[in-house]
């Protein structure tokens, strides 16, 4: 009975989805399941190349850079050209600038081919997402993208055991794979997937604006929910960056962090259909307040863990707090995203994430640097009630519409004027502390390849409501014409 009763929530759970839902899955687990260089990359250059750390961090910037830069650049291909032709772009450069990695000796040369991955690997999430916003219908949202989100983690799993043994083989023979693997993604997509983006009637085209990226910036409301994700964002960095130099301060070897760390991996994999299936048609803006503080507490939980069984137990918290969160607001997103700019608007919110993984390796490293790693946990606890708070406001006058579907009717401006201040108050926290020193450390150092090289490897990316602000500075004049 048990074993009938779980077959029958699988086939729920997977059912009613369209087919080209399920090739643009079989892509995306195909591209985790190759995702060997960014789990080794730092190992390569300083164990098989000789670089310092302090070279291998820099990569490892450059690599995240890429992915920032190239999201806004990705999310306006694929409202103009086309999903489609964005995906084929974005993969096919990935593989050959992944191969071409392979290949390259210089440090100047490796450091901006390091920069092209990061960009090409990145710019198909844009893409990726709008697509499956597009095929699936708006009640279907969530489940399809937390079945997304599993995909994701089941390959990184299973990719960084696999990365171990291929480079103790060869190091190219990684680049190699990733790239054939790659490749192959492009091939699916190519032969599988047709082009999903609506096109407009020409009513449509006389009586709406075209949506450019000064739109985007403009949406108070949606950077609003960009800025909140950020807090969450620079929140579960810290599994890949403060948890690990936090554990190796207090005595605990790499392999009692890898033991602590896979428990993630292991629940997301266990849990995301099940929790999906409870919270697919719950209240969006209670699961991103409970989530948000959850995750906040679940790191500040660390401050008190003296073993690796309570590290793994908080581990355990804040991996619910992701599995609810990730589908939840990337459903938001849709929601609030204009049908013919859903490029735009997913590459604003992927971008928030890149930007988070630059800013949580600085900060974090500082803040253990200087004050220590309770200070650490203990802001990840404030950022995240913050966090939650915003939400509630935000969340507490959104129209009641069908998730998944653009929101045309405004919300309270003082709802969002508060969110807007409370985004703030809490970035410059964040901020604060990142710049509070200028000194080089070696946990600094150590720190940004962690963050960076994870960062990339989990496909992460959001920028908060300042950040936004001051692009929007350089980019609103011609941003309409984008």
């Amino acid at each position: 009975m048990p074993l009938a009763a779980a077959r029958r929530a699988v086939r729920e759970s997977v059912s009613g989805l369209p087919r080209e839902f399920w090739w643009l899955w079989t892509s995306t687990l195909v591209n985790r399941l190759g995702a060997f260089v960014a789990t080794f990359m730092a190992l390569y250059l300083t164990l098989d190349r000789g670089y310092s750390a302090s070279y291998a961090g820099l990569v490892a910037s450059l690599h995240g850079l890429g992915g920032v830069v190239s999201s806004l650049g990705a999310g306006v291909m694929a409202d103009r050209l086309g999903r489609r032709p964005t995906l084929l772009i974005a993969q096919s450069s990935t593989a050959f600038s992944v191969a071409l990695l392979g290949f390259v000796q210089h440090p100047v040369a490796i450091a901006a081919v390091a920069f092209l991955v990061g960009a090409t690997s990145n710019a198909s999430r844009p893409a990726v997402q709008a697509m499956m916003a597009d095929i699936v219908r708006p009640e279907d949202r969530v489940r399809a993208f937390s079945l997304n989100y599993w995909a994701i983690n089941l390959g990184f799993a299973v990719s960084s055991m696999a990365a171990g043994f291929i480079a103790e083989v060869s190091y190219l023979a990684g680049f190699l794979i990733e790239a054939g693997m790659t490749l192959v993604c492009a091939i699916v997509v190519f032969l599988k997937l047709p082009e999903s983006r609506p096109e407009r009637t020409t009513a449509e085209k006389a009586a709406a604006d075209e949506v450019g990226l000064g739109t985007v910036l403009r949406d108070r409301r949606f950077m609003s929910v960009v800025g909140l994700s950020f807090l969450v964002a620079v929140i579960f960095q810290q599994g890949a960056v403060g948890l690990p130099v936090a554990m190796g301060a207090a005595g605990f070897t790499p392999a009692d962090y890898g033991l602590a760390i896979a428990v993630n991996g292991v629940l997301i994999v266990a849990l995301q259909i099940p929790v999906t299936r409870f919270i697919e048609h719950r209240d969006a803006g209670r699961l991103l307040v409970i989530s948000s503080v959850l995750a906040g507490y679940g790191f500040g939980l660390t401050a008190f863990a003296g073993s690796i069984g309570a590290f793994a137990l908080t581990v355990c918290v804040w991996t619910l707090a992701e599995i609810v969160n990730a589908p939840t607001q990337t459903s938001l997103v849709v929601r609030l995203s204009p049908v013919h700019g859903r490029g735009r608007y997913q590459g604003m919110y992927t971008m928030s994430w890149s930007v988070a993984a630059l800013v949580a390796p600085v900060m974090s490293g500082v803040v253990i640097d200087r004050w220590g790693a309770e200070w650490l946990w203990g802001l990840c606890a404030v950022v995240g009630t913050v966090a939650g708070a915003g939400y509630w406001l935000l969340m507490r006058r959104m129209p009641e519409e069908g998730v998944g579907t653009a929101v045309e009717e405004r919300p309270d401006e003082q709802a969002v004027t508060a969110v807007a201040t409370v985004t703030a108050a809490a970035t410059v926290t964040a901020t604060t502390a990142a710049t509070a020193t200028t000194k080089a450390t070696a946990v600094t150092g150590t720190t940004a390849v962690t963050g960076a090289t994870a960062a990339a490897a989990n496909g992460a990316s959001v920028v908060s409501a300042d950040s936004a602000t001051s692009v929007a500075s350089q980019v609103t004049a011609s941003g309409d014409q984008l």
